[in-house]
């Protein structure tokens, strides 16, 4: 569930700002009017592939309230800061509390909250999970993550601030920790943080906790030990692949040092349960080693099945991202919409006849079926004396998802009719790039994709300057709420 809306909510003083959240994948597009009209400051925030929806939103805005300055955030906007400049007022390139510096500017110092906490009580889609942030950014730097290309350090929280959060979310059945590595590189820390929820748990405070880590937590069983004995219940890990070599040219060399297989069996004895996703990878590997390597999951019942399975994604900044532009790799015509791990964006490894068809079939694992099911029932029986009714559940949910139809696992507003080609370059546009009622003709504009390449695969001229940029933008526009 996206949480940056909450978090960025927290710049405001409540006893003089009226705020209000709205989360587009719970509540749908964002096209009414009234809500439209309303705020006097507009702040977006999403991930790399949701820029054009942040211009959509835009041109709605602009449309029908000239009045509110548009504030944009996030990897979207951080990925383009020299392009995001011609269509936000305001484009914000740090953290979260960059926020307060922006509504000092606009709204004056008497709106700005003078401790930023998030606004969990906004948060209407999060229902019985409770969301929590103890550490920011991580230690590694995969080759093709994010993190890498925003180069940020691995900052530790105050407990003080852990705590609050939870006690300030209430009692909830799950805890989710979204940090990006809640593991991280300071032992001690790790180990203060898991006393602390050892003593809220026996509070009551939560019913149970789950977290992201890395690898290397799983280098120490204490850990283990004690992560169990303060009420964790499923820990995320990206195994991404089980071939070593892969992972060593990704940089992910702390995912080769133990035997996958081990470490989440390993970690499923403990009565922890483990969830991870996978690349399939088909620009350096052949369909049939990847068929290979699903097929191996799928008979291993002693580990959980992935969660996701996905694409590479050549993140702008990323080392991996400037491999694929030095090498000439990504597909004529992607947009930045493609870049998610369900459209390939590069030149395939083996032909695209043999490419696209794999694709489209991992998507719901069709072929897969049969093996899903037998893996399901094997883990089952193999496991349902160690883990939990309520986390057997999880397992088989997560099974499911992997056979589900987009339709289920997709915003419904963002409105497919036609059939997927999952590769970029003839990959359709959905219904959001057609503007929802009629806007004014200066924004009409804001509805084309952003093209992040050309008809021959050349970086577009309008990010060029982003793309090949050799020091990252630091300031924000010049010139001249609500949270979306």
């Amino acid at each position: 569930m996206p949480m940056g809306p909450a978090y960025l909510a927290g710049a405001f003083d409540p006893g003089v700002c009226d705020v209000r959240v709205y989360d587009e994948f719970s509540s749908g597009a964002l096209r009414d009017p009234k809500l439209l009209v309303w705020p006097e400051m507009v702040v977006l925030t999403g991930l790399t592939t949701s820029f054009d929806r942040m211009l959509h939103v835009t041109a709605y805005v602009r449309t029908l309230n000239k009045r509110a300055p548009i504030v944009a955030g996030g990897p979207g906007i951080r990925s383009f800061p020299n392009h995001a400049q011609k269509f936000f007022d305001y484009c914000c390139l740090g953290d979260v509390e960059e926020l307060r510096e922006v509504a000092r500017e606009v709204l004056g110092s008497h709106a700005v909250a003078e401790t930023m906490h998030p606004r969990f009580d906004l948060a209407y889609w999060i229902r019985n999970v409770g969301h929590v942030e103890s550490s920011r950014n991580c230690n590694f730097r995969c080759s093709f993550c994010t993190l890498t290309a925003e180069g940020k350090a691995y900052q530790k929280y105050d407990l003080d601030y852990t705590r609050k959060q939870i006690l300030d979310v209430g009692y909830k059945d799950f805890l989710l920790f979204i940090d990006n590595n809640f593991y991280g590189n300071d032992a001690r820390f790790f180990q203060e943080r898991l006393t602390l929820l050892e003593e809220m748990y026996r509070e009551k405070r939560f019913g149970s906790w789950a977290a992201l880590v890395t690898n290397d937590f799983f280098y120490d069983d204490a850990n283990l030990e004690m992560a169990k004995k303060s009420g964790c219940v499923a820990l995320f890990s990206g195994v991404e692949s089980f071939d070593t070599a892969w992972l060593s040219s990704m940089n992910k060399r702390q995912n080769a040092r133990l035997p996958q297989v081990e470490m989440i069996s390993k970690c499923l004895r403990s009565g922890i349960i483990f969830l991870y996703g996978m690349m399939l990878d088909v620009t350096s590997r052949s369909v049939d080693d990847l068929d290979r390597e699903l097929r191996y999951v799928l008979r291993t019942p002693e580990i959980t099945l992935p969660s996701y399975l996905s694409l590479p994604i050549p993140y702008p900044g990323t080392p991996f991202f400037r491999e694929c532009v030095d090498g000439r790799r990504l597909l004529p015509n992607t947009r930045v919409r493609d870049l998610n791990s369900s459209v390939l964006c590069l030149k395939p490894a083996d032909s695209m006849r043999r490419v696209q068809p794999f694709i489209a079939r991992t998507q719901t694992l069709a072929g897969y079926r049969r093996q899903v099911v037998s893996h399901t029932w094997k883990f089952y029986r193999k496991y349902r004396k160690t883990l939990t009714p309520g986390q057997m559940r999880l397992c088989m949910a997560n099974s499911a998802s992997l056979l589900a139809h987009e339709k289920f696992t997709s915003p419904g507003w963002i409105g497919r009719t036609h059939r997927r080609t999952y590769v970029s370059s003839t990959e359709r546009l959905d219904r959001t790039y057609q503007p929802a009622f009629a806007v004014d003709p200066r924004y009409e504009h804001y509805f084309a994709p952003t093209m992040l390449t050309g008809p021959h695969g050349e970086i577009t001229a309008c990010l060029e300057d982003d793309v090949f940029a050799t020091a990252p933008l630091k300031a924000r526009n010049e010139s001249l709420v609500a949270i979306v």
